[in-house]
């Protein structure tokens, strides 16, 4: 009998593809479903990694979908719209239920836990530095705000979704998820209707599922990217510690994403998670705290990803194609900023 192993190509010997190879080149797209032509909108949303990518695609000259403008200190054009970090598949497919008056949650406003004059959204408590005087003025910006994420669901053509965290905090009124729990940013008005919950593989898969069915009701051609993110859990509530729960949450996610690549026509899994976190870098893309990710890293999972997702088609206004960046290297690595993370409150 013939050795099954022997036809296959390099990318699949941990030593052809991975240990004898510089470090640089590791790439681990075997090959991207589809691509991102000019002209083509694209949305972005999920945990704090995704917001590199978004900007990726839009220095390249591609049509990054902004539908809610407006000043950038308070988190304006950090994702399509103000959402602020969509952290599991329930927070994206409520916030489409929400948007279209699918689900109309119980909690509407949290008090600013430094400012009880202060009124803030359970959903986005952060969009705000301020919070809001009064609940006319929350509730007229929630108004225009699922308004903008109507616009993008309407109008968007591909959809990347980076799947941050399975630790979740749900209200047991309605089982609404939010971001943050209560008591870190605001503080509800009944905080003993509100319980911890760690989503398994087959509720993310579920609810993840449910939102591509429902956005391609809108957008029947969606192309999806799923990614997962490369940065630690900063706390965990279960009784494990921080690491082994990391690493359960991490798994989890990428099960879930692997099976809804496979399963659904137009989803592909991007593996910026096993380019930063792989065997081959050492660490090298982590900063001292072993958890943010270093320039150097997020510029790799660009390179990779616009190698594979991004077509050579220049945009109209833009003379430049994913093979080509519009900055070289050491510019590239400059040019990436911080991003906007919920998360971070938990620690404060």
């Amino acid at each position: 009998m013939a050795n099954p192993y022997q036809q296959q190509p390099d990318r699949a010997f941990w030593g052809r593809a991975v240990a004898r190879l510089d470090p640089a080149d590791v790439d681990p797209v075997a090959q991207a479903r589809f691509q991102i032509h000019a002209g083509e909108k694209v949305a972005s949303a999920g945990s704090c990694f995704a917001q590199h990518i978004g900007r990726a695609i839009a220095s390249r000259g591609f049509d990054y979908l902004v539908t809610e403008t407006g000043e950038p200190e308070r988190q304006f054009g950090v994702y399509p719209a103000r959402f602020g970090n969509l952290y599991t598949p329930r927070q994206l497919l409520q916030l489409f239920q929400r948007a279209y008056g699918l689900f109309l949650p119980h909690d509407v406003a949290w008090v600013k836990k430094d400012a009880p004059d202060r009124l803030v959204d359970p959903f986005r408590p952060q969009i705000e530095p301020e919070g809001f005087a009064i609940i006319e003025a929350l509730n007229a910006d929630r108004e225009l705000h699922l308004a903008a994420v109507r616009r993008m669901f309407e109008t968007m053509d591909v959809f990347i979704f980076t799947l941050g965290l399975t630790e979740s905090w749900l209200s047991t009124e309605d089982g609404a998820v939010f971001p943050l729990a209560p008591g870190v940013v605001g503080n509800p008005g009944y905080p003993d209707q509100y319980r911890r919950h760690n989503f398994t593989v087959q509720e993310i898969c579920d609810d993840m599922a449910s939102l591509i069915e429902k956005a391609r009701i809108l957008r029947p051609e969606l192309k999806v990217i799923l990614t997962v993110s490369p940065v630690p859990l900063i706390a965990t509530f279960t009784d494990e510690h921080v690491l082994t729960a990391t690493t359960y949450s991490k798994s989890v996610l990428r099960v879930a994403a692997g099976e809804l690549g496979r399963r659904l026509k137009n989803v592909d899994y991007f593996p910026s998670y096993e380019i930063i976190t792989g065997q081959h870098n050492g660490h090298r893309f982590l900063n001292e705290d072993l958890r943010s990710i270093r320039p150097e890293g997020v510029a790799q999972v660009i390179r990779v990803f616009g190698r594979h997702y991004l077509s050579d088609e220049a945009a109209p206004d833009r003379k430049v194609t994913s093979r080509q960046p519009i900055m070289n290297r050491n510019e590239e690595i400059a040019a990436i900023g911080s991003v906007v993370c919920d998360e971070e409150a938990i620690v404060r």
